[in-house]
């Protein structure tokens, strides 16, 4: 069973963060960055416009995932403007393929549309555009968008 719990311990979310750097960036993220992520974190999570979710199986982290709120100009399709970026995507590999991706997908996706989000947006790879897909996301061109 999957726990999905919101992650406001800016400690935890600097090295997730490190953790899916070092797993997409195939390297380790200086200190620097690290420091402008805790900085990210710090204002962003405080401030609501940020939100975290780790999920743990049998006690034991198995991802990671964050959503940004933010305004863009109204449009026909978001009369509100009000948005939201899915990013940090993250299963570690030992957990994958167990839906768990999926789980904290679906938390964020709620979490966005709770703030009445009109638009939802993610990067992913072509590998995971399937799973998206499934979901209800709609490829772009470098993104993907929740929706019609």
């Amino acid at each position: 069973m999957v726990e999905l719990c919101r992650l406001t311990d800016i400690d935890r979310l600097v090295e997730w963060r490190r953790e899916v750097l070092s797993s997409v960036f195939g390297t380790e993220p200086d200190d620097a960055l690290l420091a402008s992520n805790r900085e990210f974190f710090m204002h962003h999570v405080s401030n609501g416009s940020h939100i975290a979710v780790v999920a743990c199986r049998d006690g034991a982290e198995a991802g990671c995932g964050a959503v940004c709120f933010y305004d863009e100009m109204p449009s026909p399709d978001n009369p509100t403007g009000r948005c939201a970026y899915i990013m940090n995507m993250y299963v570690r590999k030992e957990f994958r393929h167990e839906g768990i991706a999926t789980d904290i997908l679906k938390y964020l996706i709620s979490a966005s549309r709770d703030r009445k989000c009109g638009k939802i947006y993610l990067e992913t790879t072509d590998m995971a555009r399937n799973v998206y897909s499934d979901i209800g996301f709609h490829n772009m061109k470098d993104l993907m968008k929740y929706g019609d």
